[in-house]
């Protein structure tokens, strides 16, 4: 796609960046039918390649952005998908991270729309406050029907259904069953660790078996959730404080990983090197730190499971966004499921986005309701005993519309590996 960029205006990195993405997109549309906005809408300037157009005009003219543009730019859930369609290679997360923080500089949002993304970012990257918030929503919880009939209070709906399951104390972690190792961090990150707490003891119990020696640092949130927002400057002070942590680890002795439980978190994290590319303080520790970061499924497809007991249970995997686009990691975590003995099948529409994307099924909750329902059904039809995933964003949303259990991946592979049974598995499984 041709641009016309002022010489001035590519002096910002980021502007330059998004251009040199936007110059690479040649329309082709093979992006369309990986879309979940346009697969759901039908709507040109839902798609990527509208998006695109819809940025590019914004930029090169320094304009205002208009409400229109800003409702395509929003409803975009940055799922990437269409990055792992594009033939070209074209970078979209430049485009979009540069269009959303352009927005967030120059639009005024209503007031409504100010307060609660405000509110967002406020509350959900501080664990302490996230765990308030959520018993001040189970307390509303009766008002919940009421609530989603009021098409301006629609948004909150999604907190009071994270406030259903109270947060229950992680399990005393196990002693190691091998000769150490790794010396391996284990990111704590925010939200996961308040929504189920369960999810990082079944890690550090997995890595501890495997012989690891598990470093925890003081990190905080990862700066994910703002950077969804746009807030660029609040988001890199995130960044900027999980690097400073993490690298006194790594200075303190040999870190061979720092795995991460969250596929959210690994995206952003695995993209340190090139956020704070220009910060002469940050940048080369931040690359050395993204180098580090790996899914947790990542570190047993490299050095192996422990030993396995046999499991005879059917497993639905939803590959996170995050995980299979932002990542890449493709079918890693499917692999590792299948190498604990479980029967692993992949839904229809895999590809597709359950609609969580961070804080998007707040933000755009009808979206991200239909997307919710759709993962739903396809996974259902697998039949499976579990339905597993390797994010909690994605675990809130499919239990949202599930009758199954929704579980994280390594609680299924802590289970496999001589850990407790997770809450919620079937007394017996289906009958193939």
């Amino acid at each position: 796609m041709q641009t016309k960029f002022a010489p001035q205006q590519l002096e910002d990195s980021a502007t330059a960046a998004a251009a040199g993405a936007i110059r690479g997109c040649v329309h082709c549309g093979m992006c369309t039918s990986t879309c979940p906005t346009y697969v759901l809408l039908g709507n040109e300037l839902d798609s990527p390649r509208g998006r695109i157009y819809l940025i590019k005009e914004m930029l090169e003219n320094s304009a205002q952005p208009s409400v229109q543009v800003v409702k395509h730019l929003d409803r975009c859930l940055s799922c990437l998908a269409c990055e792992t369609a594009c033939p070209s290679g074209v970078s979209y997360r430049r485009i979009i991270d540069k269009g959303r923080a352009y927005v967030e500089e120059h639009y005024r949002r209503p007031l409504r729309d100010r307060l609660l993304r405000a509110a967002l970012s406020a509350i959900l990257p501080h664990p302490g406050r996230l765990r308030l918030a959520l018993r001040l929503g189970a307390a509303v919880r009766p008002l919940a029907g009421l609530i989603e009939r009021v098409p301006s209070l629609r948004p909150l709906s999604t907190l009071l259904r994270m406030s259903r399951s109270a947060p229950r104390a992680p399990a005393e972690p196990v002693e190691r069953t091998a000769e150490k190792s790794l010396r391996v961090g284990l990111a704590c990150g925010c939200v996961e660790p308040v929504l189920d707490p369960q999810i990082q003891a079944s890690a550090a119990r997995l890595l501890r078996r495997a012989g690891c020696s598990i470093v925890r640092a003081s990190e905080g949130c990862c700066g994910a959730l703002p950077h969804h927002l746009g807030r660029e400057d609040e988001a890199l002070r995130m960044a900027r404080a999980n690097v400073d942590a993490w690298h006194r680890e790594v200075e303190a002795g040999s870190l061979e990983a720092i795995v991460v439980t969250a596929s959210g978190c690994g995206t952003v994290i695995r993209d340190y090197g090139y956020l704070l590319r220009e910060d002469p303080r940050y940048a080369a520790k931040a690359a050395r730190i993204s180098s580090l970061a790996c899914d947790i499924t990542e570190l047993f497809d490299r050095i192996g499971l422990p030993a396995v007991e046999a499991r005879s249970v059917r497993v639905a995997y939803h590959p996170p966004c995050s995980s299979q686009h932002g990542q890449r990691l493709q079918g890693i975590p499917a692999r590792v499921l299948a190498a604990a003995g479980f029967e692993v099948r992949l839904p229809a529409e895999a590809h597709l986005c359950c609609g969580s994307a961070g804080v998007y099924n707040i933000l755009q909750p009808e979206i991200a309701a239909q997307l919710g329902t759709r993962k739903s059904a396809n996974l259902e039809r697998l039949e499976p005993d579990v339905i597993a995933t390797g994010n909690v964003g994605c675990i809130v949303q499919i239990a949202r519309s599930s009758t199954l259990p929704v579980l994280h991946v390594a609680q299924l592979l802590d289970w496999a590996t001589g850990g407790p049974k997770p809450d919620g598995m079937p007394a017996q499984p289906r009958q193939s």
